[in-house]
């Protein structure tokens, strides 16, 4: 949880320091492009999570050795994928910024940011790749070092870039990758240095693509990049139709999924951590540990739930505050904490059914519920009450806000049913 505060912290730093001294269209720039580049790192994401699942199976059924070829092989899967991503925004920036209708005001902002940020795209995807190898190690407090030391470097360097140095968003983009190329290097050191103890040798040969693991993890990671995939492609969506609305609109948007994001993402610290402990006792064949992870998992996130939703109602305009001195985004913040308390109970749900779904590598399924979640409800329901039924700004954040239980609900049901103790162990084909 306090990894993923950090992360989050990471981009929110961009946010603040960019609606302090650019502004309005300023923040609407970075909101904008951070999330086309989310795209691609949420799909690389997908495959590194394949391979921690992967591993965590391997390791709960005692193959260690196995160990060894699927790490070579995740580095290099991952390397060359976050490569080809960063070609095709790159290659493709006019036409992705043109179709997310940029405002006029935050145009030019926007692809200074995207360039910068998609060209160190292989540093994200490293830092998450190595990350997932932690995790699926049962490490979770390197991630959370390093990715201290990212969000430390990119606040003292956007404080310099954007503010000092006046290169607006910009520096913050520098900042930004700059921020993950030292967290990357950070990790990718201590992964070496405890070779012997996480199973890897580094060795030359270690590096390449071993056809039977780039199938499993191809197999697996697929559908979980379609998964991410898909999620934030429906923002991009949501947020074109925003955007049409206005400046205000699109930085108000901007700002609020970006302090929602601080809020799930900190819970979602009790997914990350649900995932390693159920994959690896569903590989060691102990079922009834992996159920009990789910109920913990609920009880924890509804714990938090309950907090963070008293936090909202409370304290909400504040929390915009803190990142524009704009009257009209604060006047509009209203309407977006409306709409989006609704998605609190559900993201309390996914945490442990979503958990456990990923954990026993039942990806096809997840990617089904995704594509519900992001594409039939997502985008849908944001049509719908914000264009159909004219609701405007707040029935655009509505429709985002109960687009989740389209994956909590059925996934919830699928853990309850049993159905899945006679899926086939993926520790037994490793």
């Amino acid at each position: 949880m306090a990894s993923n505060a950090l992360l989050v912290l990471y981009s929110t730093i961009d946010m603040i320091i960019v609606g302090m001294f650019v502004g309005t269209a300023g923040l609407s720039a970075v909101s904008q492009s951070s999330q086309i580049v989310n795209f691609a790192t949420m799909v690389c994401l997908g495959f590194s999570n394949a391979g921690q699942v992967l591993l965590s199976q391997a390791l709960g059924a005692g193959k260690r050795r196995e160990m060894n070829d699927i790490i070579g092989t995740l580095f290099i899967f991952i390397s060359l994928l976050s490569l080809s991503m960063s070609a095709i925004i790159l290659c493709g920036q006019t036409y992705i910024l043109d179709i997310m209708n940029i405002p006029r005001a935050s145009y030019t902002m926007a692809r200074h940011y995207l360039i910068i940020c998609a060209g160190g795209l292989i540093f994200t995807a490293g830092y998450n790749m190595v990350s997932a190898v932690l995790r699926g190690m049962g490490d979770a407090k390197r991630p959370f070092m390093f990715i201290g030391i990212a969000s430390a470097v990119n606040l003292i360097l956007d404080i310099i870039f954007t503010g000092f140095l006046g290169w607006g968003v910009t520096g913050a983009a520098f900042a930004t990758i700059i921020g993950q190329a030292v967290s990357f290097i950070f990790s990718l050191f201590y992964l070496f240095r405890r070779k012997e103890e996480f199973g890897f040798d580094f060795e030359k040969s270690s590096f390449s693509l071993k056809g039977k693991y780039v199938k499993m993890i191809t197999a697996l990671g697929t559908p979980m990049a379609i998964q991410s995939g898909f999620i934030n492609l429906s923002m991009l969506v949501v947020n074109s139709m925003i955007n049409k609305v206005g400046v205000v609109a699109s930085a108000t948007f901007g700002v609020g999924v970006r302090i929602d994001d601080i809020v799930n993402k900190i819970s979602q610290g009790i997914q990350y951590a649900a995932v390693p402990i159920i994959s690896q006792n569903i590989g060691a064949r102990k079922n009834g540990r992996a159920k009990k992870t789910v109920y913990f998992a609920w009880i924890f996130s509804a714990i938090f739930t309950v907090f963070f939703m008293l936090l909202y109602i409370t304290l909400g305009k504040q929390l915009f505050m803190v990142f524009s001195d704009d009257p009209a985004v604060h006047k509009m913040s209203d309407d977006f904490i409306r709409g989006i308390l609704w998605m609190f109970p559900a993201f309390m749900v996914m945490r442990g059914s979503g958990a456990f779904i990923q954990g026993i590598g039942n990806a096809t399924l997840s990617m089904l519920l995704a594509i519900l979640d992001g594409v039939a409800l997502r985008i849908g329901l944001s049509w719908l009450f914000g264009v159909a039924l004219n609701m405007g700004f707040f029935g655009f954040v509505l429709g985002y806000g109960l687009a989740p239980y389209g994956y909590a609900i059925p996934s919830m049901i699928y853990f309850l049913s049993g159905k899945w103790e006679r899926r086939r162990v993926l520790a037994e084909d490793i």
